[in-house]
Formats: structure tokens, C-alpha cells, sequence
């Protein structure tokens, strides 16, 4: 069956990357959390200030770890942006979309990544 609401834009430029955390998730509202930028500027020069999480019981481990929000300060606004939920055989983690040309994962990235990835493993 083919779909009614068919974009007329066609394919899009637009990607994502994933990292799963593969745990059994009992109460899955405890492992659902993003983060909060206080931020500064406007526009193209708008910098991240500090990082605060939001969300069920892992979004308060992750509030206490100083060392993991001053990581995720350093980087851009869309970077910063970072979302963790849970998913029907583990916890996903995940940024904004980007285009071709943006995306890239840093090891600076992957070290905030695997870093939440041990938090999620706490709980």
C-alpha cells in the first residue's frame, strides 16, 4: 500500500546517528531524557553556556555528572542538543538532524556518548 501523504520535496539531505545502549529497560520513564542549554549570542554565534538534563531518573544521574555537562558545553548548539530514550530492546541516544556536509561523529562526540551510555547502564 503505498502512502497518501507522499512528501513532494522527494528524498531529504538529512541524517541522524543512533547509538543503543542494548539493556532491558523494566520502567522505560526512567530512561527517557534530553538536555537544557542555557546559551549566549544570537544566531551563527550563539555559544552554549551550561547543560542541564530534563526527564525521568537517568536525567538525575546525568545532572550530577559536572564533568559530562562541561564535555557537552564545548560543543555547538546542535551537537548540545541531545536526546536519550528508550526503545523496544534498549536506549537510544541521539543529536539534531544534519545535512550531508554536517554530519560527522568527533571523538569528543563519542566520548560525551559513551559516557551517558555508562550512566544508562547504572540505572
Amino acid at each position: 500500500m503505498q502512502d497518501p501523504l507522499v512528501s513532494h520535496w522527494g528524498a531529504q539531505d538529512r541524517f541522524q546517528a543512533h547509538f543503543i545502549v542494548k539493556i532491558e529497560t523494566p520502567n522505560p520513564s526512567n530512561y527517557v531524557a534530553r538536555t537544557i542549554l542555557k546559551t549566549s549570542g544570537h544566531f551563527n554565534g550563539k555559544k552554549v553556556e551550561s547543560v542541564s538534563w530534563n526527564g525521568g531518573l537517568l536525567a538525575e544521574e546525568l545532572n550530577k555528572d559536572s564533568t559530562l555537562n562541561e564535555m557537552i558545553a564545548t560543543q555547538s548548539i546542535k551537537d548540545a542538543s541531545i536526546y536519550v530514550d528508550p526503545s523496544n530492546n534498549g536506549v537510544r541516544i541521539y543529536s539534531k538532524w544534519k545535512n550531508s556536509h554536517e554530519f560527522k561523529i568527533t571523538k569528543d562526540m563519542y566520548a560525551i556518548y559513551d559516557k551517558i551510555a555508562e550512566h544508562v547502564k547504572k540505572i
